[in-house]
């Protein structure tokens, strides 16, 4: 009898829940994670199991719950917020980068908070529920940004997160909630807490590296497999996180591939892809056989028309192409 399948969505689902079982401070708030169970079900029962307390309904008001969590982390709780769609932390933007980010720097205060919730496109679901805001917040000192791949990932990432003591950005790529699945075996022998900024090689290889993070890891391994029966062997490099950055393991495969491609799903202009491209000409220059290669998305909103969105986004016949085309450089 086949085990039953563990998906990305179970996966963090079970990690949010032990993790409210192990320890009484952790405490969730969104819109409609009460009652109705999320947006996407995936706190359906919580409020059951671990009463209003514990499992806060909040009005629709992105700013105002964060500054909540932001003041209950400050008083010694571990919230978790749960955005419906990631795009809607925009509204958020102040709370987090101002008073989350800066809390440790400007008064020695830990805010463990974690900030989740799905982001992504490649679901058909237009312009204001598909972004990848990873860039926005990256870029402020202070929080830390995860982007899980796999469902073993997906929990063992929420646990570090939620046991850090300073703010995290949790981005859960929805098209991969209810496709990606593990067995279940599998899913438990995986360790149950992955360290923030370790990254993973997900397929090894000698001919050039390719980075990339949540939902374009697939896309890169996609690339890999028809790079394989062309003659080239791509290492693919799963980043995990994006804040803290692991550099050792990008340094280490591409001092010996010589080449590096970076791919996300994030517009390309100001994207992370722009960081890593920079770390490798500032510290591998003398390494690199070929200049840095970039496959993001168009530097526009997405789509809603899916022959539209699937050619504003980076897909693995474009990996396939720049990665040929660094390899004959």
């Amino acid at each position: 009898m086949n085990a039953v399948p563990v998906t990305y969505f179970e996966a963090i689902r079970r990690a949010l829940r032990s993790e409210m079982e192990r320890d009484s401070r952790v405490i969730l708030l969104g819109e409609d994670i009460g009652i109705y169970g999320g947006a996407f079900r995936l706190t359906d029962g919580f409020l059951d199991d671990f009463g209003p307390d514990r499992v806060m309904d909040t009005p629709i008001s992105e700013e105002g719950f964060t500054g909540m969590a932001v003041g209950a982390a400050l008083a010694g709780l571990r919230p978790v917020v749960e955005f419906q769609f990631m795009d809607f932390i925009a509204s958020a933007f102040n709370m987090v980068t101002n008073f989350a980010a800066k809390s440790r720097y400007r008064a020695g205060a830990a805010v463990p908070l974690v900030l989740r919730g799905p982001s992504g496109a490649g679901v058909r679901a237009g312009p204001f529920h598909s972004q990848n805001p990873e860039a926005h917040f990256a870029h402020t000192p202070g929080i830390k940004v995860a982007v899980p791949a796999t469902a073993p990932d997906a929990a063992g990432l929420l646990r570090a997160a939620i046991r850090d003591d300073d703010p995290v950005l949790f981005l859960e790529h929805k098209r991969l909630y209810r496709s990606l699945k593990v067995p279940d075996g599998e899913f438990e022998s995986a360790p149950e807490v992955v360290p923030l900024g370790k990254a993973a090689v997900r397929r090894a290889g000698g001919a050039l590296t390719i980075a990339a993070y949540g939902a374009a890891v697939w896309v890169a391994l996609e690339a890999a497999e028809r790079l394989a029966a062309e003659g080239v062997e791509a290492e693919v490099i799963d980043l995990r996180c994006l804040v803290p950055f692991d550099r050792e393991a990008l340094f280490d495969s591409v001092r010996r591939t010589s080449r590096l491609l970076v791919v996300h799903e994030d517009n390309l202009t100001g994207g992370f892809g722009g960081e890593i491209a920079a770390l490798a000409a500032e510290h591998l220059f003398g390494d690199l056989d070929a200049p840095v290669a970039r496959v993001a998305a168009a530097d526009t909103p997405v789509p809603y028309a899916a022959e539209l969105e699937d050619a504003v986004l980076p897909n693995a016949t474009r990996v396939v192409e720049t990665a040929l085309r660094l390899v004959r450089y």
